[in-house]
This record gives structure tokens, sequence and C-alpha cells, in this order.
């Protein structure tokens, strides 16, 4: 179990009584508080994850806590990242989360990094500390936080969230597996949709988040049984945990007994240049003002609709045929392939994906509608609710 390597530092008088909860705790006592003073956690992303993550970490005196994080507070945020509040709308995360956490703990220190995590400063920022808690919401980073963690010997508190469930582990111990012990490999770009499109239960990466928290502390106390080995999946719908059993893989390409991966690097298959078929469906895009313009000369083409009914009902473009994209195949034979069709979803993601797929299918004319219905709110109809 990992422990911090610094000497513990003394209490101030007023600590003794901010942590004296912790103080009668056998397990923590005075000794772990001053180690928890004197431990450095990094938090890689200040959102759903790093919200509540951080903010325990701060209130239960975990001396220094760095962020990572370069995106500004939005207001979809703010319906799972309790950091934040409708007055920090537009301020810089790292602003707003370094004012919230020293307001909660004045002893506290936090180092703030506005920066994109990536292969150049990976191995750097967690070096330097003891614990790192992955925020990440999306995998290249998920899987340069398991690379860094594994070569620089920091655990990795990993969490991740997805509508309605949530996954925790730590991962990158001495002895224990990595993530890449449970996924060597990413999945293909695109494949799993990302939270805006799918959704989160708003309380869900509190749960995760806290913890996170709590195995980062046990990490750091050198108490208790943390997760390593143990993979933790919580179904917030059915409120039930499950629990696998996670061995490292001696195969493993980075913690392996003969490791192929010694360095952080970029997933070549999310950062190479776009395919040709990839360029040419760019070209194969129609802007709302088009469409708009279309509309209005009475020429448009048809409009399919491949969100979820739930969503068709916040805002909608006007006569647009509504066939969720799961529903898509069996609905081709009732289009004609030789129609002009433009397709369109929230943002533009599961659109390019139906697409592809009808004019694999025969239907040459589809093209999908740039940005989806936010884009058209924006420029067309800011009348209807954005989501």
């Amino acid at each position: 179990m990992a422990t911090t390597s610094h000497e513990p530092l003394e209490l101030e008088r007023e600590e003794y009584e901010r942590y004296s909860r912790h103080l009668s705790l056998p397990e923590v006592g005075l000794d772990g508080q001053r180690r928890l003073k004197a431990a450095r956690v990094l938090c890689i992303g200040a959102g759903g994850l790093g919200s509540p993550a951080a903010l325990y970490l701060a209130a239960a005196g975990v001396g220094t806590i760095g962020l990572v994080e370069f995106d500004r507070v939005d207001v979809t945020n703010l319906q799972r990242q309790i950091l934040y509040g409708t007055a920090d709308v537009g301020r810089p995360k790292l602003e707003a989360a370094r004012a919230r956490l020293e307001s909660l703990n004045p002893h506290l220190r936090v180092e703030p990094h506005a920066e994109a995590f990536g292969s150049r400063n990976a191995l750097a920022l967690i070096s330097a500390y003891d614990v790192v808690l992955d925020g990440t919401d999306n995998f290249p980073a998920r899987y340069m936080v398991n690379d860094a963690c594994v070569i620089a010997g920091r655990p990795n508190a990993y969490g991740s969230i997805f509508r309605f469930e949530g996954q925790a582990s730590v991962f990158a111990t001495a002895d224990g597996p990595c993530y890449r012990c449970l996924h060597p490999a990413p999945p293909p770009p695109g494949l799993v949709p990302n939270c805006a499109e799918g959704g989160v239960l708003g309380v869900l990466p509190g749960i995760i988040g806290v913890i996170q928290a709590t195995e980062a502390l046990k990490l750091i106390l050198g108490i208790g049984e943390p997760l390593i080995g143990r993979f933790l999946i919580y179904d917030a719908l059915r409120m039930r945990f499950r629990e696998l059993k996670l061995r490292k893989d001696p195969d493993c390409p980075v913690c392996g007994t003969a490791p192929t991966i010694g360095e952080v690097r970029e997933l070549e298959e999310y950062c190479t240049p776009a395919r040709p078929h990839e360029e040419a469906m760019k070209t194969d895009e129609m802007t709302v003002l088009e469409l708009k313009e279309r509309m209005d000369r009475g020429d448009a083409p048809m409009v399919i609709d491949v969100r979820e009914p739930h969503e068709h009902q916040i805002c909608s473009i006007p006569g647009a045929t509504l066939i969720p994209l799961a529903q898509l195949p069996s609905k081709l034979a009732e289009l004609d392939p030789s129609s002009e069709v433009v397709v369109h979803c929230r943002s533009g993601g599961r659109s390019s994906k139906a697409v592809a797929f009808m004019r694999e299918k025969g239907f040459t004319q589809a093209r999908n509608l740039k940005g989806g219905v936010l884009a058209w709110v924006d420029q067309v109809d800011p009348s209807q609710p954005k989501y």
C-alpha cells in the first residue's frame, strides 16, 4: 500500500479542532492527520468527478491539491460539478475551484495547472504528487494517466461515469493491476458516446468522486483495504454495487513482466489525421443557415432527427422526422435512396455515423447537419431551449 514519503507536518492550533473527528479515530489520529497535511494529491480534471473529490480532500486536510484543468465553467456543468455556482459561469474553472477550496480550508495549498493533460506534461505532473485521482472523461487521457502512473510509480484512484453507472478502482500500485490490465486497448474512436450525448445523473459523479477521495485518503494513511485488484461497479438505478476481481496481467504492455510501453505517448488511433473518407464526410455537411434558406425557398431536403424521443421533446427542427439512431437500419426500407436527406442529432456526432451508414446503403445524397440542433437553436431559432 502506498503512503507518502514526506515527513509529517505539525498541525496549527486551529487544525486540532478542525480535524477533531479524525483525531478521534485511532486509524487516523494525530500522526495520520499530519501525514494528510504533508500529502500531495493531483486531481486530473476539475469537473464531475474532480469536484466532489477535491472538496472532500480539502475538508479532510490533505495539504496540497494539484488541479489540472483548462476549461471554463459552463451552465451545463452546474447540474453535477458542485465546485461551482451560477456566478462562476464563464470563469476559468481553476480560478473558481481554487477560491472555493481555499475558502473551505485556509490551511490548504492549491497548485493550479492551467493546461491540457497530454504526453508532454503527463510524467512531470504525476511525478510531483503522491496520489493521482483520474477525473478525465475521454479515453486518450485515461490511458495517458494510467501509463504515467505506472512509469512514475504513483497510485491511480480511478473513476468513471456514464448515464446511471459508475466505476472505481485503484490502479498502478506496486503489486496491483493497471487500467491496461482491464482494457489493453481503447475502443475505436466514436464508438462510446460521451456524457454530453448519453447524459449522466447529476448525483452519480458525487458518489464515484467521493469513492475516489476515500481511496486516496486510505492510500495516504496506509489503512483499510483499498480497491487494489478490485473493480467496483455502481448501478444508481438499482442502487447496487458489484465487485469484480482484477488480476495483474503479466503480459500487460505497461506494467507486465516485459513491458513494451516505457514512455507516455498519445493514442495514435485517436490522434492521426482524418482518413480520406472522413475528409470527404466533412464536405457532405450542410449548415443550419443553408438548411433554413432552403426551407424558406420551399426546396428543403428531408430532415431526419436521429436523437432519442426525450431529446426531441426539448428542442427540434420544424418538419424533422424522428428516427432514433438505433432504429435507423430497420427504417431505411421506408425511405427513398435517391432523395436528398439531411440528418441531425444534438451536435453532429451521432448524425455523422448515421450519414456514413446511409451512404453505405446507397443513400448517396445523405448529408450531415453541421453542429446539429444546438447550432439550429444558436443561429436560427434561439427561442428554443438548449441542453
